[in-house]
This record gives C-alpha cells, structure tokens and sequence, in this order.
C-alpha cells in the first residue's frame, strides 16, 4: 500500500481498490439524489429546489468517513463490496445531514466556500421579494428538513442492505446510536456556548467526543468490521482508536477555526469567534488570567466590544493553542497505542496510522 502526504500533511491517496470503490461511492450518491429529484419533481419546484440544495452541500469534501468504512472492511479480510459501498454512502448522507442541522443551529449560511441549504433558500425568498425575517424563517426550516431528509434516508438504505440479520441489526443499532451520540453532544454544545450549561474543560472535551469523534471515526470503522464479520476485539481496539483520533481531529478543526486559512478551510476564522462556541481551547482560555478581558473581546459583556483579532491575541496569550497541541499530541499518542497491540492486520494498522497523521497536521 503506498501513502502519499502534500506538504501540508494532508492523506492523499489511498490503496487503489478503495479509490475504485469510492469511485462507486461518488455513482451511487449520483444516483441515489438523481432517483429524489424525480420524486421531489412530483411534489413541486421548492421540493425540487431542497434536493438540489442537497445534492450541493453532498458535493466535495474529503469523503473521510467512507474512506474509513471501505478500509476498515477490504483490509480486515470482508467479502461484502457491495453492501460496504451502501454503507458508505449512507454514511456520507449523515455526515451531509449533521452539517447541514449544524448550519442551522449556528445560523451559517456558507459552507465549503458556498452558500449552503440556508443560504440558497434564503436568497431564492429574497429574490421573492420576502422580508429578511421570512427569508431567514424559509432558510432555516429548509435546513431543518433537509436534514431530517437524510438521516431517514441513511437509516432507510442500511435496513434495506440484503445481508444476513446477524449484520444488518448490528449496522442499524450503530447508526442509530451514532445519531443519538451526536445528538447529544451538539445539545449539549449548544448549552456550554449559550451558558446554559457550565463551560469546565472536562465536560467540553467530552462534548466534542459526543459531537464529531463517534460519528467521524468511531462508527466507520466499526461498520467496516461488522460488515467484514471481524470479532469484538478487534472492534474495540477500533472503537478505542476512533475515540482518541476524533477528538484530534476535532482539537485540530477547533485551532484551525481560529488560526487557519479561510480559503483552505470554506470557513470564516471569524465565526467561532463571533459565536463565541465553547471549544476546549475557549474554555481553557476562559479559566486563565486573560479570561474576563477575553470575555470583552469576544462580546460576552457587551456585543459592541466584539474583536476578532484582539480575542485572537488574548487566546494566544493565555497559552490555550499550546495547551491544545499537546492534548492533540496526546490522544494521538493515546491512538497510536491502540494500534501497537497488534491484533489489527499490518495493513490496516499502517493506514490507520496514516489517517492519524492526517487528522493531526491536516490544514483545512
């Protein structure tokens, strides 16, 4: 298996089979928005209009998580090719779903660099000539559907699979759970950002667990075992990897969000910031000296004193990125850990390793 890194320490290429199939990943999405369009058609233009919106907001990315169902399954010996493609799709689709009820929660109406559900429903009312509050009003409730939309559908697609029941039950309960999972931790996201909830370090770290690391790394490569038939073991050595290679990755998307580039990320480094979205990096930095005039910086007394860069600065100088690095470098140590075992194939614990890397030093 070769493994190619850009300078920036992005994973671009993959073992040659799991290109193909991905290639069958990308038809299958086609066909999948191609056979809604037709349906939606019957129901309308705005109904049309919803899934084209969606097929948009499916499009580009990285395509991580499939790349993780396919992997885990091709290289812990599976035979199911076909069933591991559907799988990977419906994963896709809840990954698009979870985005686009993240928009709506945060009130985004970009993704990518584009205008996302929200945004291009929101323009299509204005173009109607509706108020900004009944544009704002379309936009959201299209968001809200949409996702709804997608996640029926990938359940729908994973209780259709034509496998055995001792695979498909299994399959079902984990999408559900993953759901439920991220669910959770995206309530509770909300409650630590709006204050509802207290913001300690501990129960922040936890969250972004909850919110990206099940979904993201857990549940693929867990799919891909149950779908290869691999035993409890190995599927929690992988859970365990999952674990701690999620919340790098999200550690990392958390630094990237402040200090990363916009046009490698498709995301403002002002957002969060305006939001004030308690990450583990702004709860840190809250618990420190700079905390009360950070508070100011980031409008928490008074959105008027709102500044980007100054709360830029106070986050840099309360030592909170570097604290992050090294909890990144710890759970990446944590995750590499795993993977020393050895009761994965070399293979797999090869390419997890490089997923590792990635999810580390990735730049966008």
């Amino acid at each position: 298996m070769s493994v190619t890194y850009t300078d920036d320490g992005e994973l671009m290429a993959a073992p040659a089979d799991v290109d193909s199939a991905l290639g069958g990943v990308a038809r299958r999405l086609d066909r999948f928005f191609d056979e809604r369009r037709v349906t939606a058609r019957e129901q309308g233009p705005s109904s049309l209009a919803l899934w084209d919106a969606l097929r948009d907001s499916a499009t580009g990315g990285k395509k991580i998580r499939p790349r993780l169902v396919l992997n885990a399954h091709r290289l812990l010996s599976g035979v199911r090719e076909d069933a591991a493609c559907d799988v990977a799709v419906a994963v896709e689709l809840l990954h698009t779903a979870f985005l686009v009820h993240d928009d709506v929660i945060d009130g985004d109406t970009r993704r990518r660099g584009r205008r996302n559900v929200i945004g291009q429903f929101h323009v299509d009312a204005q173009q109607r000539g509706a108020s900004e509050a009944a544009s704002r009003a379309w936009g959201e409730a299209a968001g809200i559907l949409a996702g709804d939309l997608l996640i029926h559908a990938a359940q729908s697609m994973v209780g259709r699979l034509d496998l055995p029941s001792s695979i498909r039950v299994p399959l079902i309960d984990l999408f559900d759970e993953s759901v439920m999972v991220t669910a959770a931790g995206e309530l509770q996201d909300v409650g630590l950002t709006e204050g509802v909830l207290e913001a300690s370090a501990v129960d922040v770290l936890a969250m972004a667990g909850r919110k990206t690391a099940h979904y993201s790394f857990r549940m693929p490569l867990r799919a891909g075992a149950i779908l290869a038939g691999a035993d409890a073991v190995v599927a929690t050595q992988l859970d365990e990897f999952g674990h701690h290679a999620g919340i790098a990755f999200q550690l990392r998307d958390d630094l990237l969000g402040v200090w990363g580039r916009a046009e490698a990320t498709g995301k403002s480094t002002s957002s969060d910031l305006r939001r004030a979205t308690m990450t583990p990096l702004l709860a840190h930095a809250l618990s420190t000296p700079v905390g009360e005039e950070l508070r100011h910086a980031l409008g928490l007394v008074d959105p008027r004193t709102f500044d980007a860069e100054r709360a830029r600065a106070l986050l840099a100088a309360s030592g909170a990125r570097e604290t992050m690095e090294q909890l990144i470098a710890d759970h990446a140590a944590a995750a590499r850990a795993v993977l020393e075992r050895d009761l994965l194939p070399v293979e797999l614990q090869r390419l997890l390793a490089d997923t590792l890397r990635s999810a580390r030093e990735r730049s966008s």
